[in-house]
Order: C-alpha cells, then structure tokens, then sequence
C-alpha cells in the first residue's frame, strides 16, 4: 500500500467500490436493497429469482411505478434518490430507502441491468452497467414495473468473493430477507425462485395471521399469542409472541419491524428479556414484532445498512413493548407492578356452578358401581395455553376417587374441554383436550403456584403463616447471614419469623404455611444462600422479593405429593389462575402441548 502523506480525492470508480463494502455484505444485501426500492415503488407483486445462492444471477421483477430513462440513468448516480428532497425530510422518512447508494453500489461490483418502464409510456428503457461502468442505454419493450438482474457479483473484487460461503449458506441468507420482507409487507405479494425451482408462492395476504401461516404453518401460529391492538397510542406494538415455553436457543425466530422496516433497537432488546421470565438455558421467545411510531420519533439512519434504529424516547418504547407482551400473555401487566396491598383488594369471584358433561361427546368408559358421578369442572387451562386465561371464580373440587376425571373449559377455542389421564412413573401428569395433549410438570407447576403466592398475595398465601410447636436455629455462613439481615424485611413478609440471635445464628419461629412437611431450617439457609448468589440482583426495585419468593418456591417444588386424578385438576386450577402459568420460576417449562394436527403428522396420517 503506498502512503505518501498527501490527501487527494478518490476516484470515483474506488468510492464505489468502498462504498459497496457497507452496503453489500453478499447476495442477500442486494435482495434487501432491491426488494425495498420495489416496496417503494409501491409493488403490488415481487418476484426474486437467485442462482447459486445469488453468486451467478439475483434478479427482482416488480409492478411498481417505474422510472423513466431519464430517471433510469440518474439512478446510477451517487446519492441520487426521489425519496428525500431537503435536509428537513431526514427527520419524516416513512420509505425503506432514502440514500440513493444502493444501485450505484451494487453496479459497480457486478454486470448490471436495469429495465424499467412507467404506466404513463408506451416503451420502457433497458440500462446496463459491467463493473461500474456504463455500457448501455437503450429503448426497450417491457411490462410497466422494473426489472434489475445482478450477475457474477463481486466480478472486479475477487478478495471480497472469497469470502462468500456455500451456495447453500448464501441461499439461506437469501430465503430469511424474503422472509422478513414478506412479513413486513402482507398486502404485497412475494414469490422466490431458487435456482430454477420456485421455494414460496405468497398471494397477497388479508391479514398477518394469514401470512405468518403462510410461511411458517397453521401449528406455528395456533401456538403464538397475538399481541391486542391499542388504537390512538403514540407507540402500537402489533404482532405475535411466543409463549414462554416454547423457545428456540437463538434470537433467529425473533422478527423485529419498525415502522414497516426489519430493524432492532438496544431498547427493543432489553424490552422482550425484561417481559418474559427468565429462560432456561438462556432461551429466546420466538417473537413477531411490529412497532409503529411517528417517523420523527425514531433515527433510521444510524447504520450503513439500516439494521438498527435510535429512538427519540427509548423509555416509551421499551414500556410499550413490555405492557404488549403482557397483555398478550395475559400476566397481569410487566410494566409498573401495583403495590403488594393492591392484590387483596381484587373483588371476590362469583362461584361458578358445576356444568353437566357433554351429552354429544363422545362414549367414555362406564365408573365402577361405587363411584359417585363426577362433576365436570370449569377448567381454563385452555385458555391457559393459548394466552388467554379470562375466567374468575371459586371452582368446585370434583370427588377425590381415582377416576379419570373431565375438566371442561367455557365453550372457547381453540380448547373445549380438557381432562385429565394418568399420572406417569416419572412423575408428569397427562391431559387431554380436544385438539392435543398436554403434559404437565407438577413440580414445575407446584413452584410457580407458590412462587406467585408469595409475591402477589394469589389465593392468600402471602402472609399466611405456620407457627412452628418448637422454634428452631441456624448457623449461617457469614455472607449468608449479613444478606439474611439486609433482607430480613422481605423474609418476614413472606411468611417467616426470623430473630438474630447474633454470631450468625437465626431463630425461626414461623414459616410460610405452603412450607409444611418441608424442614424450616433448610428453607431459611437456602434462602440465605440465593440472596447471596451473584447476579440475584436484577433491574427493578423488587428484586429482594423475588429472589425470596423464588427461593422458598423452589423448596415447595421438591414436596412430594402423589398425584390424584383431583389433585391434578386441582393443580392445574391453580397453576392457570397464575399471571405466568407457563414457566417456573427458575425458567423450567410447566406444560408442553401437543397439538393433534403434529401428532398426525409426525405419524405420517396428515
């Protein structure tokens, strides 16, 4: 490289190519930047076609409005666009592109050619370009719309198409833009065709929920909870969110817009790990994101290639986005929590009477002689499952004999009734439903019920308290003990009786009443202990109480309890009445469902 001291201006041929190597990474960066310019157009159907994953030809064929062959050759021009006019338009851009480097980049690292053509003409204009230079102009005969292939990209720049994988890995890239484009863009139809074969066919969708299931399947949506529109907020969030027990290991199932646009934020990031408990294993909700605000409240041009976006307030963005999810999982609200005192204050629930069974359902084994008859139970693990858990009240216990006994939900999809099958040795409970199973982790279960308990008051557990007949002690290690102190206000709110009796020794007079048949000693130095464990101390002002619910919790989890066909019904009861009935608190999933549909298929009867 030679270095001589002087400044001097590049030449325009090297300013291109520089500039490329922000804007186009590999063939997928030139499908965005194309697909987008096509959206702006105002497309109405865009076909892509790519061969060897992009490397020999990318091709997008749009019937947007076209340019005509003035426009055609200005476009190759740098920062030449029709989408901004004044340095006042930076502050209001509602389009996908806006800088006018796209084409002129991408024309300078591959054999170009652009044909375009507006409604309003009879003939439409064909420019070529072989590594940023023109080579032609000329009339063509050509439908209204724009057509650019891309051929032998990175043709001039060998040492940047070394770096391109397999054609296999290019192509993935490829398929996840069509993808998140398709989803951005609903009304819009999308077709891809991969060396020859045609991978997605997309109609123009009436809807999200059609175009989700259009690309990922009727089952992938059934298991999302979609996200209740709030009209007239300055901040919608739209869209779908996975449920907390149904996660993938990466941030590759999490689809985030803004404004119409693929884009992420730091904001958007803490925003989903604050809304949804903690993860086993670090996990990500699969998410369907879309977050509409006024286009001068959010900085689209922070990053070359427009992945990330600033907002003008973060904060109203991150509660929005959290108040969302909430309200989609039906927790209860994530962003501001009420006072402790405000849970006790619910108005009682009217009792709901028993509901007859079915007489169209179909025959079940006849009860021995001796059995009382069952009453069915309103259950609404069915909602439950799929986010929507509205129901309320007192709920009769069906009669405890080992029978299998029916728990029927109120007449609501996607579940019309639910009952309970068998106990397995390895300790799961098993369900049926009318469109699955599900099987339930009473430990799981037993944790998060308990764990909610204490930290919301849910059915009286907080401060319901035992008095132990003979108090007992213990000596803590030092650490565990000073924590124990600093926390002792939450400990007792809890349901503990704790006096220092000092050289780190602790008298327990009471513990929590849903600790019965657990050693008091033993609860109290594990509490101690998780107090102490680093990073205990997350964002918000609770985390004390946390940490205390979920330590006592996770001692209720490890009771055992044999599993009754009444117990079971009354497990799920309870575990459904909780705001996050998904998960326990340590992340571990409570239930799992399997729909009938995936069962068939994985049979091979679909």
């Amino acid at each position: 490289m030679r270095r001589d001291g002087h400044v001097r201006v590049l030449p325009i041929h090297v300013a291109n190519k520089i500039a490329a190597g922000e804007v186009v990474e590999r063939p997928a960066s030139v499908v965005k930047e194309l697909v987008e310019n096509a959206i702006d157009a105002g497309a109405g159907d865009i076909k892509i076609t790519v061969t060897q994953g992009g490397r020999k030809l990318v091709s997008v064929l749009d019937d947007g409005c076209g340019m005509s062959r003035d426009d055609a050759v200005l476009s190759l021009e740098r920062q030449a666009t029709s989408k901004i006019l004044d340095v006042s338009d930076i502050d209001e851009i509602d389009t996908l592109g806006f800088r006018g480097e796209a084409i002129p980049s991408i024309a300078s690292v591959s054999r170009f050619t652009l044909t375009t053509r507006r409604r309003d003409t009879d003939e439409g204009t064909q420019v070529q370009v072989d590594a940023g230079v023109l080579s032609g102009v000329s009339a063509a005969g050509c439908p209204p719309g724009t057509l650019v292939e891309v051929r032998d990209l990175f043709c001039n720049v060998p040492a940047r198409r070394k770096f391109l994988r397999s054609f296999q890995t290019e192509e993935s890239h490829v398929r996840h833009v069509f993808t998140v484009h398709a989803l951005a863009h609903p009304s819009i139809g999308f077709t891809l065709v991969a060396d020859g074969r045609e991978a997605y066919r997309l109609a123009p969708a009436a809807s999200l929920r059609d175009r989700v299931a259009d690309l990922f399947g009727a089952d992938f949506v059934e298991k999302m909870a979609e996200i209740p529109e709030k009209p007239g907020c300055a901040v919608r969030v739209g869209g779908f969110v996975g449920r907390p027990n149904q996660n993938t290991p990466t941030r590759r199932g999490q689809y985030v817009f803004v404004n119409g646009r693929p884009a992420t934020a730091p904001a958007i990031a803490y925003a989903l790990k604050e809304a949804y408990p903690r993860q086993q294993g670090d996990a990500k909700p699969a998410v369907l994101l879309f977050v509409t605000l006024a286009p001068n409240q959010v900085d689209v041009n922070v990053h070359p290639t427009k992945r990330e976006v600033r907002f003008r307030d973060g904060s109203a963005v991150k509660n929005a986005i959290m108040a969302a999810v909430a309200a989609a999982l039906n927790t209860g609200g994530a962003t501001a929590q009420p006072p402790l005192d405000a849970h006790f204050a619910q108005p009682a629930a009217e009792p709901c009477a028993p509901a007859a069974r079915p007489t169209t359902s179909a025959p079940q084994a006849a009860a021995p002689a001796s059995a009382p008859t069952q009453p069915a139970v309103r259950c609404p693990i069915a909602m439950a499952a799929a986010g929507r858990p509205d129901w309320t009240g007192a709920i009769p216990r069906p009669a405890p004999v080992e029978t299998t006994v029916e728990i029927e939900s109120r007449p609501k999809k996607p579940w019309e009734s639910c009952r309970f099958l068998a106990a397995t040795e390895t300790g799961y409970a098993l369900f049926e439903t009318d469109s699955g199973l599900v099987t339930l982790n009473p430990s799981a279960a037993r944790e998060r019920i308990a764990y909610e308990k204490l930290l919301y008051g849910n059915g009286g557990g907080r401060g319901a308290v035992q008095r132990l007949l003979i108090p007992e002690t213990v000596k803590l290690p030092p650490a565990d003990a000073a924590r124990l102190r600093e926390s002792i206000g939450e400990v007792e709110a809890a349901g503990f009786a704790i006096e220092d009796f000092g050289d780190d020794v602790f008298k327990i007079d009471a513990v929590p009443q849903m600790t019965g048949g657990v050693s008091a000693t033993e609860t109290v130095a594990t509490l101690a202990h998780d107090l102490t464990e680093p990073g205990a101390k997350r964002a918000g002002e609770r985390w004390r109480e946390e940490t205390v619910a979920k330590s006592v919790a996770r001692s209720c989890a490890g009771m055992s309890r044999a599993l009754t066909a009444a117990g079971a019904a009354e497990l799920v009861e309870e575990l459904v009445a909780c705001r996050m009935p998904y998960v326990s608190p340590r992340g571990r999933p409570t239930m799992i469902f399997t729909s009938s549909r995936e069962m068939d298929r994985k049979f091979g009867l679909s």
